[in-house]
């Protein structure tokens, strides 16, 4: 199984960034997809899953400005981020069939499968 992240940059405040997550070696239709994020002064945090139905859960900081979504055909996840800022600034990882903490709960995100991460940086 390869998770495959791309889409990461540099940007403004303010700007977009869409990331990409390609799967392969797994059909993601079944199955919950995270995106969790860290940087050098923070831990690594769960930011957004998508259920199988399509149903997604965020935390409070990015809530209403990421967008996440899924394309079983393409065996893809993407995580649209809108209004950048500063503190977004991290190492952004795509991850399969995660199964803890819940979003926002303690403890070290865990999954089953993990992508190689890709780097936002905000500048202000």
């Amino acid at each position: 199984v390869q998770l495959v992240e791309s889409g990461g940059g540099l940007v403004q405040t303010g700007e977009s960034l869409r990331l990409s997550c390609a799967a392969s070696g797994l059909n993601i239709g079944g199955y919950t997809m995270a995106w969790a994020r860290q940087n050098p002064e923070s831990e690594l945090k769960w930011m957004s899953f998508i259920y199988p139905d399509n149903n997604t859960a965020y935390i409070d900081s990015v809530k209403g400005r990421f967008a996440v979504s899924r394309d079983n055909a393409k065996n893809s996840v993407y995580l649209q981020m809108n209004d950048l800022k500063p503190e977004d600034t991290a190492v952004y990882y795509c991850a399969a069939r995660p199964y803890g903490p819940l979003i926002g709960g303690e403890g070290v995100p865990t999954a089953d499968y993990w992508g190689q991460g890709t780097q936002v940086t905000v500048s202000s």
